[in-house]
């Protein structure tokens, strides 16, 4: 179980929409003019039927995204809305964001209200998103042009200023993923993503997702975002997964909440698009993900990727007071001595392959099996996580903190004792009101502690004022790691940091791996050194490091493979499904579904071949007689210092008395030891000519008919589309559960329109998944 700093959820930030229409150059509106969309489409980004999505208004001909000159990377920060001031700390308010710094910034957090529509609370003055004020505060000047205040004013106010950094609002986060909190600042469990997206006994919640997705397009195009990123922490059928007060709603659906989150991702993804469509504009659509190889497990291959611009990995709290294991917040590579990995034999077990999984470099590959590493980013953190009372260890790393008991409602009866007090500036409160140690403080904290020096704001912290420092916090630093830390030998105390060192470290990775960038949580954290008051206070040191190191780099990495496949794709079906659920999932032996969507019948002993990341060791089979194995790795052994290469290559064939003919599909028992996203750059030779497959939705592809070289070209979006309904006006007959239905037959069900790609009887729409009989066309 992971808690969070991103669980800060504030009682100032509750508030609500005001009416109100956006200037066109909030909105970001391009002129209609003709161009070659699919041009700018990035590498495996799924496109919604029968849209021409502008991808160019934001993406160039290569698939990059267009950030301005100097920003080769991305920086992005979250904005949290809570740091208002109004309680006497240190406020952070747009006016202090380095925007010339930084490509993005994700504002925290919109929620699910109970309606199942996107939202940030009632209408009022008090309400720091849309109506709160800062009267005599330098730079936070309302623009009276908007119909509204708060933060969302102040943010379109600097906008303006800086017009290629781009906005999103983020939904959800640790505190708000399965409830919300209402204008008194009272926690409201309504279930929120658990329960908008997934129905309690299992199956998709459409219209949920319909309402929430919808209201998500309104929001955007009323407050001047560039897109939504979801917070959903977290879809996982690991039990007791997530905030523990979510675990009576979320823990009954884990069967379906994959599938939910599936669900919700493809439906914001096209309604999405036609907004964008009809705007001239592009509308993003991003994520923040887990990095925990745990979690990871119960979230399949996280097959939801094609829908997004990109993936945000929150490689943080990667060790924390959740338990007694003492190690880095966000180590950058795996050192072989975890000290929670070695005591689950992580290292011992040959079927890990000595990989150790709770670090970023780890994360990254996982999702680079499936991705560019341009649309990928990796997660810093600007605050810490800490213990006191540490036992053993090196400095305290790898040590043991065990606590006597844990925060009232944590869920946990076994947990490791946080730092508390003035380790423990950021904290949050457990359900008695108290103090949830966790060792969480804003970097600049930190710094000043290393330095000796008690700042001037502990007082509005509730400090007495002649508060002094016990013992010495000497800095520590692990290169193999990348790794900072505090060291307080006489309290016994472990802070897990980071710094100028470990940021430039992290930096020169994401520039040698050709990753799209960095995201931050949260801007709030950064440092600066104030000479006059000689304290270190809320700055951009670390931001302004990571824009140096990007600005002259070399673009990143567009493509998902790594090597060149044919250009040619054939209408050939591949799905990884019936995962066990939790930790019954272990080994991970999901059935691989093959369909021939094709004409042409496939011979017995026709060979596939695809790559996994080197996440997961290179000892992938099979239990069904394809021959399953891994043909070439990119990486060996162990992952000391980090993978040396992205994936493993796999081959598998039909059993030769196994043909498959048009519309036929055959199913095989896959099986690996540690979680990879979904398995890319598919190839199959058929009459010696190998094609690509149109799933993996490459740029430059044309969908062909084996054998001809011509055939139909719908493009990178699906193989066989139909044109997308009318919104509002299902046409086709409703679905009969007692009726057959053949290849290429529609129905309606649940408000969307369904198509079989064979035949079918019995099997509801919506409950097959989305490599099972009924392809979903959209809402009707």
């Amino acid at each position: 179980m992971l808690s969070s700093p991103r669980a800060r959820a504030s009682l100032l930030a509750s508030g609500a929409a005001v009416a109100g229409l956006l200037l066109s150059s909030l909105s970001g509106g391009v002129s209609h003019a003709a161009v070659d969309n699919e041009s700018c489409r990035p590498d495996g980004l799924y496109k919604t039927p029968g849209v021409d999505v502008p991808y160019c208004s934001v993406y160039d001909a290569q698939g990059r995204e267009k950030m301005g000159a100097d920003h080769q990377r991305r920086v992005i920060g979250y904005f949290t809305g809570w740091r208002t001031g109004k309680d006497g700390t240190p406020a952070y308010l747009a006016s202090n964001i380095p925007w010339d710094k930084i490509t993005h910034i994700n504002y925290a957090f919109a929620h699910v209200g109970g309606d199942n529509k996107i939202s940030v609370g009632g209408d009022s003055p008090n309400n720091a998103a849309t109506g709160m004020t800062w009267p005599g505060v330098p730079g936070a000047e309302m623009d009276p042009g908007l119909p509204y205040k708060g933060h969302f004013n102040l943010l379109n106010k600097y906008k303006k200023q800086h017009p290629d950094v781009k906005t999103l609002i983020s939904v959800g986060g640790w505190a708000e993923t399965g409830g919300y909190f209402d204008d008194g600042g009272k926690r409201v469990a309504s279930g929120g993503f658990y329960s908008m997206a997934t129905n309690a006994d299992g199956s998709v919640n459409h219209a949920g997702i319909n309402t929430f997705a919808d209201s998500a397009v309104a929001f955007v195009k009323k407050y001047g975002f560039n897109g939504v990123d979801i917070d959903y922490e977290y879809a996982t059928t690991m039990k007791d997964a997530g905030n523990p007060l979510d675990w009576s709603i979320a823990n009954p659906r884990r069967a379906g909440l994959v599938q939910g989150y599936s669900a919700l991702m493809k439906t914001l993804r096209e309604k999405l698009d036609r907004a964008g469509a009809a705007d001239g504009r592009h509308y993003m659509l991003t994520v923040a993900a887990p990095s925990s190889g745990y979690l990871l497990r119960g979230m399949e291959t996280y097959q939801q990727q094609k829908y997004l611009d990109y993936v945000n990995i929150m490689s943080y709290d990667l060790h924390g007071a959740w338990n007694e294991y003492v190690g880095p917040n966000a180590s950058l590579f795996d050192d072989g001595k975890d000290a929670e990995l070695a005591a689950a034999n992580v290292y011992g077990s040959q079927q890990y392959g000595g990989i150790g999984y709770l670090n970023t470099d780890w994360a990254y590959h996982y999702f680079r099996g499936s991705m560019p590493a341009g649309r990928i980013n990796i997660g810093l953190p600007y605050y810490t996580r800490g213990f006191k009372n540490v036992q053993g260890g090196t400095d305290g790393l790898w040590g043991r903190a065990a606590a006597t008991s844990c925060p009232a409602g944590s869920g946990l009866t076994k947990c490791g004792d946080g730092a508390v007090g003035i380790d423990n500036l950021w904290h949050d409160k457990d359900d008695n009101g108290k103090e949830s140690p966790a060792g969480s403080n804003p970097m600049w904290h930190a710094k000043n502690l290393e330095k000796g020096v008690t700042g001037d704001y502990l007082k509005s912290y509730g400090f007495p004022a002649d508060t002094r420092l016990t013992g010495t916090y000497a800095r520590k630093y692990d290169s193999t790691l990348v790794a900072p830390w505090l060291w307080n030998a006489e309290k016994k105390v472990f802070l897990s940091t980071e710094d100028e060192q470990s940021v430039a470290r992290k930096a020169d990775y994401v520039v040698d791996k050709g990753i799209g960038g960095t995201m931050v949580w949260e801007l709030a954290g950064d440092y600066a050194w104030n000479a006059a008051k000689g304290q270190y206070e809320p700055g951009s040191t670390l931001t302004t490091l990571m824009y140096d190191k990007f600005k002259a780099a070399a673009p990143y990495g567009a493509k998902v493979s790594n090597k060149a496949l044919p250009t040619k794709a054939v209408d050939i079906g591949v799905g990884f499904g019936e995962f066990k659920l939790g930790d019954s999932n272990y080994p991970i032996t999901p059935k691989v579904k093959i369909t021939n969507n094709t004409k042409t019948t496939l011979p017995g002993g026709t060979e596939f071949q695809f790559d996994y990341a080197t996440s997961a060791p290179g000892n992938a089979s099979d239990q069904s007689g394809f021959g399953t194995k891994v043909i070439s790795s990119d990486h060996t052994g162990g992952n000391v210092g980090g993978l040396k290469g992205d994936f493993h290559r796999v081959s598998l064939k039909l059993p030769a008395w196994q043909t498959l003919a048009p519309g036929a599909s055959v199913e095989l028992s896959f099986n690996y030891y540690l979680p990879v996203s979904t398995p890319s750059n598919w190839t199959v030779n058929i009459a010696g000519t190998t094609y690509a497959l149109a799933g993996d939705l490459a740029r430059g592809t044309t969908v062909v008919e084996p054998g001809t070289g011509t055939g139909p070209t719908p493009g990178p979006t699906d193989p066989t589309p139909t044109p997308t309904p009318t919104p509002g006006a299902c046409t086709a007959p409703a679905w009969d559960a007692a009726a057959s239905y053949g290849g290429g037959a529609t129905v309606s069900h649940g408000n969307h329109t369904w198509k079989a790609k064979w035949w079918t009887r019995g099997e509801e729409p919506g409950s097959t998944g989305e490599w099972g009989v009924w392809q979903d066309l959209g809402s009707c």
